[in-house]
C-alpha cells in the first residue's frame, strides 16, 4: 500500500457545511404572540359568550358594552381622575409597606432576640383580618386617602418582612467571615454581604406585595371611600350598572399589572447578574 493510499485512509472525511436554517421566531416573540392569541380568544368569548349562553345584559354585559360604558364614564364620571387617585394610593401604600417590611425584616434578621420578642405581635397583626381594620381607620381619619394607604401598608408589610428576615438569617457565614478577614466593619458586612444576599428574596416579596397593594386600597375604598375606582365599583353596583362594575375591575387590574411590571423591570435591572430563571415574571 503506497503512502498516498494510506493518507487517504487515515485522513478524516470532511462533510460539506450544512445549509443555514431559516431563523426561527425567537422565544420572546413566540411568547408575546401566544399571549396575544389568548387575549383575542378571551375577548371573543367575552363578546359572544353571554349571548350564546342566553345571559341578560344586566347580569353579564359583553365586551363592547363595557367599552362603551368606559367611554361614558370617561366623559361623565371622571374615570381618569378616579383612576389617578387609586393609582396614587397604591403607589404610596406599596412604597411605605415595602420600606417598613424591609426595615423590620433586616432588624429582626440581625437580632434573634428582637425577633423572639416581636414576632408574636407581628403574627397577630398579620392574622387579624385587614378588612376589619378598614372601618376603624375611616372612623379615625375620615373619608380621605389615608385609611386606604394604611390598609395597603398592612397588607404589603408582611410578605416583604418575612422574605427579608429569612434571607438575612440564611446568609452564607463563610462570606461573612471572608469579609471580616479584610477588616470590614459592621456596616460594610451588612452592605456588601447581608443586604445583597437578601435582594433576590426582597424582590420576590415585592412581586407579591405589588398585587396585594391593589387589594388593600380597593378594600379601603369599598368600605369608606368617596373617590377612587373602589368608589366607582360600589356606585355602579348601587345603580345596578354591571358594565360600570366591570370597568372599575378592569381599571384596578390594569393598575396591578403596571405595578407588577415595574417591579419586574427593577428586578432585572438590579439583579442582572443572576440567571434569567431567577428573575422570570412568574
Amino acid at each position: 500500500m503506497n503512502t498516498t493510499t494510506a493518507k487517504e485512509l487515515t485522513m478524516p472525511s470532511v462533510e460539506p457545511a450544512a445549509k443555514p436554517r431559516r431563523p426561527r421566531l425567537s422565544e420572546k416573540a413566540s411568547t408575546v404572540c401566544g399571549s396575544l392569541v389568548l387575549l383575542v380568544v378571551f375577548i371573543a368569548a367575552w363578546q359572544w359568550g353571554p349571548g350564546l349562553m342566553g345571559m341578560p345584559e344586566y347580569i353579564l354585559p359583553n365586551f363592547m358594552q363595557v367599552v362603551r360604558e368606559s367611554v361614558v364614564m370617561w366623559n361623565n364620571a371622571q374615570l381618569l381622575q378616579h383612576f389617578g387617585i387609586t393609582a396614587m394610593e397604591v403607589v404610596f401604600g406599596f412604597l411605605f409597606g415595602a420600606l417598613l417590611g424591609l426595615a423590620v425584616g433586616v432588624a429582626l434578621g440581625l437580632s434573634p432576640r428582637a425577633e423572639a420578642m416581636l414576632s408574636p405581635y407581628i403574627l397577630a397583626l398579620q392574622i387579624a383580618p385587614k378588612v376589619a381594620f378598614a372601618p376603624l381607620f375611616v372612623m379615625w381619619l375620615g373619608y380621605t386617602i389615608y385609611p386606604k394607604i394604611i390598609v395597603a401598608v398592612l397588607i404589603v408589610f408582611f410578605p416583604i418582612m418575612i422574605n427579608v428576615l429569612s434571607a438575612v438569617r440564611t446568609v452564607d457565614p463563610d462570606m461573612v467571615n471572608l469579609v471580616r478577614t479584610l477588616n470590614a466593619g459592621r456596616w460594610q458586612i451588612f452592605h456588601l454581604v447581608e443586604f445583597r444576599s437578601a435582594l433576590p428574596a426582597l424582590f420576590s416579596g415585592l412581586r407579591i406585595a405589588s398585587t396585594l397593594s391593589v387589594i388593600g386600597v380597593t378594600v379601603g375604598e369599598l368600605v369608606g371611600g368617596n373617590q377612587g375606582l373602589g368608589y366607582l365599583l360600589v356606585d355602579g353596583e348601587g345603580q345596578g350598572n354591571t358594565a360600570a362594575v366591570f370597568v372599575a375591575i378592569v381599571a384596578l387590574t390594569l393598575i396591578g399589572v403596571i405595578t407588577y411590571g415595574f417591579v419586574v423591570w427593577a428586578e432585572r435591572k438590579v439583579l442582572h447578574y443572576l440567571p434569567k430563571a431567577n428573575t422570570s415574571t412568574v
